[in-house]
């Protein structure tokens, strides 16, 4: 099975081409969606870039797509790229921060070579799902989501269990302060991570836009990334800013 990922950088997806490399499957290419607006109803916003240095570190080349992250336009968009229509060069140039060193093993698509499959990583939003499944369905491939409904707190005990270095990326939900930006997943940080989602009322998995992760190493990635970052805090939300990234040494 030759297969593309959706890649975002963030826990959900990471652990989606993981999922895809123990089934034995060919990853392809790593697909990621850089939204150049202020929202998106379907893409993650804050850290995509990363998901470069994750195909880097996993031997796969990369897909940059850009999208105005308007509703209308968001699939059409993506699903362009994947027809091979879309300027992987200048998407490129937007998507990948100019001050961060390229690394060797970075191969930047032209085209989205043929595969049998996409792989989201998809938790519980139909909105998503739907969408990329019609979009799979319209280029002639299969759509696969292998997290859908997993259990939240099951689903987050794997990332640390199976050794994911995720880490907070942004917060926008009561209960979540700035001292949670750039903080690793673990089992301390999760009890209390569990803890205030009891309290607060919100989605442990971070599935209601409560928080966004970026992953810094993975069981199928052969080295860590590692960043320099801000914590950049605006009244009840804030982002953790990668100001650079680059691989560490292969383990």
């Amino acid at each position: 099975m030759r297969v593309a990922v959706l890649a975002s950088a963030g826990k959900d997806s990471t652990y989606a081409a993981w999922w895809a490399t123990m089934r034995g499957w060919q990853i392809e290419c790593l697909v990621t969606v850089r939204v150049l607006g202020d929202d998106s109803m379907m893409y993650q916003l804050n850290g995509t870039a990363l998901a470069g240095l994750q195909a880097a570190s996993m031997g796969v080349p990369w897909l940059p797509v850009l999208s105005e992250g308007e509703e209308e336009s968001e699939v059409l968009e993506l699903e362009e790229a994947l027809l091979g229509q879309s300027d992987v060069r200048t998407a490129f140039l937007k998507s990948w921060p100019e001050h961060w060193d390229e690394p060797d093993e970075l191969e930047i698509l032209v085209d989205c070579p043929e595969v049998d499959a996409l792989v989201v990583g998809a938790l519980r939003s139909d909105y998503q799902r739907t969408r990329i499944d019609r979009m799979c369905e319209r280029i002639g491939i299969i759509s696969y989501s292998p997290l859908w409904h997993h259990p939240p707190d099951g689903h987050m005990r794997a990332l640390v269990e199976h050794g994911f270095d995720a880490r907070i990326a942004s917060v926008s939900s009561e209960g979540l302060g700035e001292e949670w930006l750039g903080r690793r997943i673990d089992h301390e940080s999760l009890d209390a991570l569990e803890s205030l989602a009891s309290k607060h009322r919100f989605n442990l998995d971070g599935e209601g836009g409560e928080f966004e992760t970026v992953v810094l190493f993975a069981p199928h990635m052969s080295a860590p990334i590692e960043c320099d970052a801000e914590s950049l805090w605006h009244g009840s939300r804030g982002v953790w800013n990668v100001e650079f990234a680059c691989l560490g040494p292969l383990r």
